[in-house]
């Protein structure tokens, strides 16, 4: 009787290994808009590590010399060497696919 209870709980849990790495895929392919706030700068440093910084109204002058507007149309990512890169340009296709994704 025991034998029969555990057959359908190893079922149960093949089951769930299996189509978890499908649901979390999903997941990761799913386009998500960044949390960016007014107020807050968000900084890359040399070390490869991304920081989120709360900003004051005493050196916005010094904040925006030298600052650009990003461009419409722009995709940042992670190389495969750790270093953030920006294209800009079309990076989704005619029916609002992600051109670079997975085929």
């Amino acid at each position: 009787m025991i034998r029969h209870r555990v057959s359908p709980l190893w079922a149960a849990i093949a089951v769930a290994m299996l189509t978890s790495p499908a649901a979390a895929q999903q997941a990761i392919r799913a386009a998500k808009p960044w949390p960016l706030a007014p107020n807050t700068g968000y900084g890359y440093d040399r070390h490869f590590k991304t920081w989120q910084y709360r900003l004051g109204t005493n050196n916005a002058g010094l904040l925006l010399k030298g600052a650009r507007k990003v461009p419409k149309n722009t995709l940042f990512f992670i190389g495969a060497n750790g270093r953030l890169y920006m294209r800009t340009g079309p990076f989704l296709d005619g029916d609002g696919n992600f051109m670079f994704g997975p085929s």
